[in-house]
């Protein structure tokens, strides 16, 4: 055996033969059960050799004596505990390809000594093989703390940054790299990535240019370009599912919402969206996982109904299920029963007050968000929330085309054209004799055929849904016009402002 094990100490022993104990039981067992095999087939004239059996055990020895070496200087390590022991057996594990009993001891090395660069750093290496991005950063932070002139955790920090989409900070350290004496490989990838981060510096605008222009087609294919490199760039894949949206590609951008929410934590923004785009598309299964989500949610309640932390949690759930669901009119009591017991909950305000918007209540929505706003200040959320709930409010004290047409603003396509034709056959001026009653129904007519023309249109009915009117000339320029010109080429000769006294003539396909 190893020369080691003549010196080990009694309470140690016991370790060291549990781990040479398997292999010995194994030996044993292969050479009866060969004996116990032979005996049974003297007839036979082959026979395996047990000297065969032993020459196959012998080959895995080398590897058994270095898992023992592992075992021993494990107890070792656990029982003074050095901070180099904790390094080197984390190393050593690491190189074995044991990821989760190398990062145990990296914590513990960290832990024993807090200013100690390496014990970061072999750490952050682990956290990146497991594919934790986001844990390694802080610990690469940490070691150029200590040690500044370290290069190659300050490269290493600077490519996470830039997948990260982080660009100022990513060429900060790449400068901070070429300006340290770096070697021949660290300079030409400091130098390449700097490169690679300007261009997308300069994309990154073109594509935000694009986007305003209302270019997706554009703004897209540039974003494309950018998400090549900064694969973790929430805001990038944001956007551009944004232009997936208007340009009608909903697989697309439901691709790039399910990476961003996560890659964000809590990214409830982003699964709001997807429960839209499936609903809209007629596809009820995300509904139906959140309906699923509720019912287990209810189940906790009934198990412990006594433990009011169980019991506030899983009604916060609840609360949040069924707002993302599209189930406003049950999430508003469930929301509210939480806080009566938890007035500061953010999280509960902000569901409660979306919950508000999809049941219109405009004013008891921004007074939720401006609650939420006083205990979260810096909340994206809760602006870009409090700010939809007041144009909506603005847009409902004017002309709001799903009232117009008696349907809910998470209606279908199909659900909009079936109330349309019903109100257009009720409504047809030429059903109405009398002078005042005909005046009054040409103009409940058009205000049928244009709340049909937005809702059934993606991009303007977006619009109106962000508090924007596209049939009013004072807000959308040149839309009115483009109102009329549909009429004539997409309403199969359905034209309410033709010659003569409404002459209607038209077809509901």
């Amino acid at each position: 055996m190893l020369p080691w094990l003549l010196s080990v100490e009694p309470t140690n022993v016991g370790v060291v033969f549990q781990t040479i104990q398997p292999i010995t039981v194994t030996h044993d067992r292969l050479v009866r059960g060969h004996r116990e095999n032979a005996d049974s087939s003297d007839q036979h004239s082959t026979m395996v050799s047990v000297d065969h059996v032993a020459h196959r055990i012998l080959t895995y020895i080398p590897y058994v004596l270095v898992l023992i070496d592992m075992r021993y200087e494990g107890v070792t390590c656990g029982r003074d505990g050095s901070v180099d022991n904790h390094i080197e057996m984390g190393k050593k594990l690491l190189a074995a390809g044991q990821l989760a009993d190398a990062l145990s001891h990296f914590h513990a090395a960290v832990d024993g000594d807090p200013k100690n660069y390496m014990a970061y750093y072999r750490r952050a290496t682990v956290f990146l093989a497991m594919g934790k991005s986001k844990s390694a950063l802080p610990d690469l932070s940490r070691v150029i703390e200590l040690k500044p002139d370290f290069t190659s955790a300050r490269l290493q920090r600077g490519n996470l940054l830039l997948k990260q989409g982080r660009l100022d900070e990513a060429e900060s350290d790449f400068k901070k790299v070429l300006k340290s004496n770096p070697s021949d490989k660290e300079e030409r990838e400091a130098q390449s990535q700097l490169t690679s981060s300007d261009e997308i510096q300069r994309l990154v605008a073109l594509a935000r240019s694009s986007y305003s222009s209302q270019d997706y087609m554009t703004a897209a294919a540039q974003l494309d370009t950018i998400i090549e490199t900064c694969v973790w760039d929430v805001t990038s894949r944001e956007m551009r599912a944004e232009c997936f949206i208007q340009m009608g590609e909903m697989g697309k951008a439901v691709s790039d919402l399910k990476a961003t929410s996560k890659l964000k934590s809590d990214n409830t923004q982003a699964f709001y969206k997807l429960s839209t785009i499936y609903y809209n598309l007629g596809d009820h299964e995300m509904s139906l996982k959140y309906e699923d989500a509720v019912s287990k949610y209810e189940a906790v309640v009934k198990t412990e109904p006594k433990v009011l932390h169980f019991s506030l949690l899983a009604k916060e759930r609840i609360c949040h299920a069924l707002a993302q669901g599209q189930q406003g009119s049950r999430a508003i009591p469930v929301c509210s029963e939480v806080l009566q017991s938890d007035q500061e909950n953010v999280n509960v305000l902000k569901d409660r007050a979306e919950a508000y918007i999809q049941e219109e209540q405009y004013e008891e929505a921004i007074k939720d968000y401006e609650t939420a706003a006083k205990h979260s200040e810096n909340d994206r959320q809760i602006k870009e929330g409090l700010d939809k709930a007041q144009r909506l409010l603005k847009q409902s004290q004017r002309r709001d085309y799903y009232k117009i047409l008696g349907v809910k603003r998470n209606a279908q396509k199909k659900e909009i054209i079936k109330a349309y034709r019903k109100l257009a056959q009720q409504w047809h001026p030429d059903n109405f004799q009398d002078p005042e009653e005909k005046k009054r129904a040409e103009k409940k007519f058009i205000d049928i055929a244009q709340a049909k023309e937005v809702l059934t249109d993606p991009e303007m009915r977006t619009k109106f849904d962000h508090g924007e009117d596209p049939m009013d000339p004072e807000s959308q320029q040149g839309h009115h016009q483009h109102f009329r010109g549909g009429f004539q080429s997409g309403y199969q000769g359905f034209n309410p402002f033709g010659s003569g006294p409404f002459n209607f003539k038209f077809n509901f396909n």
